[in-house]
């Protein structure tokens, strides 16, 4: 196993967990009739960001890793942060699609490492919330569409 492979598994882990904190909290303060149809989508992606870091976790297990933990933990989703504005849903709309664009990339770094590394398992992890990430981005397209009417 390359340290490669484990390196981004443990960023992507770490990523999933911010993602989590980030989409809750925006869950919570965003207010407004127009942050509905946002703030169900948020609560409903936290429980699949957490399903997808405890993913990554076993996986890492598996190869002898320990998940990052909370002083491993580097915050860097800038973009992701709660607005001031309680109603800004166009500033949390764009952080989300920041977030997933980077988790996106870091899949498909992880695919390519496994895939280099001969390791299927995490190839096939890889794909798979690969996908759940390009899903995401997808709606929240259709939600920036929206507010760019």
């Amino acid at each position: 196993m390359t340290s490669d492979v484990t390196e981004l598994l443990r960023k992507a882990y770490s990523d999933e967990i911010e993602t989590v904190m980030n989409y809750l909290t925006n869950s919570i303060v965003l207010e407004g009739v127009s942050a509905e149809e946002v703030k169900e989508s948020l609560e409903a992606d936290i429980q699949e960001e957490l399903g997808h870091a405890e993913m990554i976790g076993q996986r890492l297990k598996q190869l002898d890793e320990r998940p990052p933990a909370s002083y491993d933990f580097e915050a860097r989703q800038e973009n992701l942060q709660p607005p001031e504005d309680s109603t800004d849903v166009l500033s949390v709309i764009d952080g989300v699609l920041e977030a997933e664009e980077d988790a996106i990339e870091t899949y498909r770094s992880i695919i390519s490492a496994a895939e280099e590394a001969d390791d299927p398992v995490t190839e096939d992890l890889g794909v798979t919330i690969l996908a759940d990430e390009e899903a995401h981005r997808t709606e929240f397209r259709g939600f920036k569409r929206e507010y760019d009417k």
